[in-house]
């Protein structure tokens, strides 16, 4: 049980009778509530793993809405064949798909695919920046989920439930590790394309821990965090004196009931206060060189995935613990020509491919790339045939597919040039190790040096974790 709330358990008198057997309460108690002063006077102070380490951050790239997999890394040269064929029954019965019902077509990718890398990982023509990073990456074409509609699966991918109310990935990481840099938030999240993820804030949110963990949402343009900045008339010193206050008054109510909460407050006040300072340097792009931000395709002053990539690597940087992006736009159902999986998907991955293949060269250059995990995903696949309202019409569309989809890595102690696992020859299922989301969180906290099932927090009276009651390390994606 986490310290501080040791400290209020053993105000009630259940647990003073409980603990006072030969004296050994008291002694508990006076250890306990060290523990919890030392929260108290800083949540975010670095704290070790359970063991060593092979990643020390994380950098999140979430494709909200999910990209066809099909068209960028699981290549099925029978599907192509087959492509127009009524889809086969057996694949078909007993399932349930958002938006086709009926005998839908097959939807033979009309990409063009080639092998890239010293470990001939398949990808099509619409990443071309990714070929040239191909060695760095680590393919998992057989990931799958519980959830086929989009906020569900991705609250199961980033908080372990499919429903709102659970710590997200992010904010399980900056509970466990704390962060490197006092001035800056230990986790902090950038969204482009202009809408949130589909999970809302709950996707980047705290849940039930303190809400100290949660996500600080920045801007690449404008105020980088909002209301951060003092209003008018507001100095400095005056705004030192008015937090003096403030922290007074949460300290005399904290020591008298113990909420963890207030001291919460007090930190995330003094935090703020320091982030007046360094948040606008760090967020400031224009102090790169033309050439970096060139090789982003990054523009100062501008909102996209491309300066996002950018800050990303600046966070990382400057000691942030974990960075998430999240880019809306992914959604191919084809109902209207930018969700075509030929020229629409074309145009939406010129946005991503060219910044992403530049963090991982930027972080390698850097020597950030070894301890920093890169990850990219949807929050579930698309179907090998044509999605049912758009199937008669002219652009091409998939609907949304649970069973198998791909995420990629790199980085951060996972194989580079490696590929893992396997769907059928149709990618209708998986046919080679199969890897469920609870499975990825887990290697994740296992890169982190975490064990999965010791990364804990009680609530509501039982100890809870990211990966609920599942989850496994795939030790096979290990460097």
């Amino acid at each position: 049980m986490d310290g501080r709330w040791q400290q209020l358990a053993y105000q009630t008198r259940r647990h003073f009778v409980l603990g006072g057997t030969l004296g050994l309460g008291a002694i508990a108690l006076q250890t306990m509530t060290h523990a919890g002063q030392a929260w108290q006077s800083n949540p975010l102070a670095p704290r070790p793993p359970h063991f060593r380490p092979r990643a020390r951050r994380v950098v999140f790239l979430h494709l909200t809405g999910s990209p066809p997999h099909l068209d960028l890394f699981d290549y099925k040269p029978e599907l192509v064949k087959r492509h127009g064929q009524p889809c086969p029954e057996e694949y078909l019965r007993g399932k349930r798909f958002a938006f086709t019902s009926g005998t839908p077509t097959l939807l033979g990718t009309p990409r063009k695919f080639a092998q890239y890398g010293q470990g001939g990982i398949w990808m099509s023509d619409a990443i071309p920046h990714l070929h040239g990073v191909a060695d760095e990456l680590c393919v998992i074409r057989s990931m799958y989920t519980d959830q086929f509609n989009h906020a569900p699966a991705e609250l199961l991918l980033y908080t372990g439930s499919p429903r709102p109310g659970r710590p997200s990935l992010g904010a399980w990481v900056t509970y466990g590790l704390g962060t490197e840099n006092e001035n800056l938030p230990g986790f902090v999240v950038l969204i482009s394309s202009g809408v949130q993820p589909n999970g809302g804030r709950n996707s980047f949110g705290s849940g039930f821990l303190p809400s100290v963990y949660q996500g600080v949402q920045c801007r690449s343009s404008g105020d980088p965090v909002l209301y951060v900045s003092d209003p008018p008339g507001m100095d400095r010193q005056l705004r030192r004196m008015a937090l003096d206050a403030l922290r007074d008054l949460n300290t005399t109510q904290a020591q008298q009931w113990g909420h963890p909460e207030t001291w919460t407050r007090i930190a995330q006040y003094e935090l703020a206060f320091r982030m007046q300072v360094a948040v606008p340097e760090v967020m400031d792009i224009s102090r790169e060189p033309q050439w970096i931000l060139d090789e982003y395709g990054a523009q100062p002053g501008a909102s996209s995935f491309a300066n996002n990539c950018l800050l990303a690597r600046r966070l990382i940087e400057s000691g942030v613990r974990y960075v998430q992006l999240f880019d809306w736009g992914w959604d191919f159902h084809g109902t209207n020509p930018n969700e075509d999986i030929r020229d629409g998907l074309t145009r939406k991955c010129a946005t991503m491919d060219k910044p992403a293949a530049a963090l991982i060269r930027d972080l390698k250059r850097r020597g950030l790339l070894e301890e920093t995990l890169v990850i990219c995903s949807g929050e579930f696949g698309r179907t090998p045939f044509r999605e049912g309202r758009t199937s008669g019409g002219s652009v091409l569309g998939r609907d949304h597919y649970p069973d198998c989809f791909t995420v990629w890595m790199a980085g951060g102690g996972v194989k580079g040039g490696f590929t893992y696992g396997a769907t059928d020859e149709l990618g209708f299922r998986i046919v080679e190790n199969p890897v469920h989301v609870h499975d990825l969180q887990a290697t994740i906290l296992y890169l982190l040096g975490f064990d999965h099932e010791k990364l804990t927090f009680r609530f509501q009276g039982r100890d809870f974790r990211l990966t609920d009651v599942h989850g496994r390390v795939v030790h096979e994606l290990l460097a």
